[in-house]
């Protein structure tokens, strides 16, 4: 049998591809530039959807300044949110910054740093037992 899903998880689902549509199409600010919509946790409720996103600067723009810009188009984002998705209540936008990304590339960093210390360790290890 199929695995069921909840409502507020095929709402998300569908709230995360409909803002992805219009922050692609529709929002024009230059602030915003590659943002990628990485998920959307929705409210039991369905009146408000977090929706984390990630952006890809270029030059002097920071990720700080597209959150805010996002924030700022949050009304209007719902606004078109609610003209695509047949619902009740449009939820309400919050847009967040999503750390997974970044703390995901640290920690690889850190891991090749260790695999790269480990094998530098074993090339001195090899070297010392030639010597006696």
């Amino acid at each position: 049998m199929a695995k069921e899903f909840s409502r507020t998880q095929r709402v998300s689902q569908q709230v995360q591809k409909e803002v992805a549509l219009i922050l692609q199409r529709e929002i024009k600010d230059p602030r915003i530039s590659m943002v990628t919509v990485s998920g959307v946790d929705v409210s039991r409720d369905l009146a408000y959807a977090k929706v984390h996103v990630t952006f890809l600067t270029t030059g002097d723009q920071t990720a700080e300044a597209g959150l805010e810009a996002l924030n700022e188009q949050a009304w209007y984002v719902r606004t078109l949110l609610g003209k695509a998705i047949r619902l009740r209540i449009t939820p309400e936008v919050i847009f967040v910054f999503d750390q997974s990304l970044t703390e995901g590339m640290r920690i690889s960093n850190l891991v090749s740093q260790a695999v790269k210390s480990d094998e530098e360790r074993h090339v001195e290890d090899d070297n010392d037992g030639d010597k006696e």
